[in-house]
């Protein structure tokens, strides 16, 4: 009996650390896989066929959350010659850790996947240039640089 009862004890602890190691890397939250990671419906908006580099003055720097079931991320309004447009860089908690932080007034390269958001044209960035500093989101692929832990 003792023995069930520490087997049940060890299961339970291990479903609990499961589901918090999910929730601190950004993973899955709620129904329908969704999260920072790559296989989220988010991740899955990045296109390497619509990659493109645009060079402008950050205007603003906002948390946002993409869908209900995602923690908060970071987006910037970048205004370039020909636009205004959002920059999705990554979740918060991710670019709270980075050595470059971006703010408004900063000039900046990005590079990312020109995509479309709730009607409105956006980037997913995967790169962040200011100046000799260089911000790495996501890599050739893609794939989010916070999540590539899951690679190994």
């Amino acid at each position: 009996m003792k023995t069930i009862a520490k087997l049940l004890g060890v299961s339970v602890i291990v479903g609990a650390l499961a589901v918090a190691q999910a929730q601190a890397q950004g993973g899955p939250r709620g129904r329908g896989g969704a999260g920072w990671g790559a296989g989220g419906q988010y991740g899955r908006m990045y296109d390497t066929n619509t990659v493109a580099t645009l060079k402008g003055e950050v205007v603003s720097v906002e948390k946002f959350t993409p869908t209900n079931a995602m923690s908060s991320g970071v987006h910037l309004q970048l205004k370039t010659d020909a636009e205004t447009i959002s920059v999705h860089l990554g979740p918060n908690w991710y670019l709270d850790n980075q050595d470059v932080q971006i703010e408004a007034k900063d000039k900046i390269e990005v590079t990312g996947s020109k995509i479309t958001f709730q009607g409105k044209p956006a980037i997913i960035a995967a790169q962040v240039k200011r100046g000799n500093e260089v911000l790495a989101l996501r890599d050739e692929n893609g794939f989010p640089r916070w999540a590539g832990w899951r690679r190994r």
